[in-house]
């Protein structure tokens, strides 16, 4: 195969990419949602099949969906958002990188809070105070609490109804990871007590209070890191 029969097939890769994007929005597809077979996509484009399964690894190389072996492709939950979005895994100073991370995190994660205050519905509260219980219960057995905390504040960020802030979310969860091994978990209380409060200012849907309990919640972290 020449150089130019290689670009006229990645062109119908990315074609075919496009197309199923489009399908998937069309369709109001959500995460977990099959998409039909290669043959049906094969038949709308007029393509080959091989090459709609290069348009789909393409796309699970995205986290645009998912490839089950024996079962079929599905829409990702991660919805085309990257895991490490910044390329922070390659930065080696882990003890500034904490710092620099929390700075951002004070830019965004207040007002986050404050939305979520002002939109959030009764099941997402529910889930926030759940999450909130199931944080402390872990914390006071000494049990690792890591993967909680990340979906305590992907579901304030989720709840906030802002169409930008889910692709924020790994930003903030690697700033949770780091923060926890740095800091060796030794923040119970201050952490439970913002926690609280954060949760407490949502389910009244107090917008101002929600963002000062967060901002507090952070100066806590930053704090420890400081030190």
């Amino acid at each position: 195969m020449n150089s130019e029969q290689n670009q006229d097939k990645k062109n119908l890769t990315g074609q075919a990419s496009d197309f199923i994007i489009q399908y998937i929005n069309e369709q109001h597809l959500q995460p977990g949602d099959r998409l039909p077979n290669e043959t049906v996509f094969s038949k709308s484009l007029q393509i080959g099949r091989g090459t709609v399964r290069e348009a789909m690894k393409l796309l699970e190389s995205r986290n645009i969906v998912e490839i089950r072996q024996g079962s079929g492709t599905y829409v990702s939950a991660k919805k085309g958002v990257a895991d490490d979005p910044l390329g922070l895994i390659f930065i080696d100073d882990k003890e500034s990188l904490a710092k620099d991370l929390m700075e951002i995190r004070f830019m965004i994660e207040p007002s986050i809070a404050a939305m979520a205050a002002q939109n959030a519905n009764e099941q997402e509260i529910l889930q926030i105070q759940g999450l909130c219980q199931e944080i402390e219960s872990l914390m006071r057995a000494g049990i690792n609490h890591t993967q909680k905390d990340i979906e305590f504040h992907t579901a304030i960020a989720m709840s906030s109804k802002n169409v930008v802030v889910p692709r924020l979310i790994p930003i903030i969860n690697s700033t949770i990871e780091l923060f926890i091994d740095l800091t060796e978990n030794t923040l119970i209380e201050e952490t439970l007590q913002s926690h609280r409060d954060i949760v407490n200012a949502i389910s009244r849907h107090d917008a101002v209070g929600a963002q000062d309990a967060m901002y507090l919640h952070l100066v806590y972290n930053r704090r420890r890191i400081r030190n």
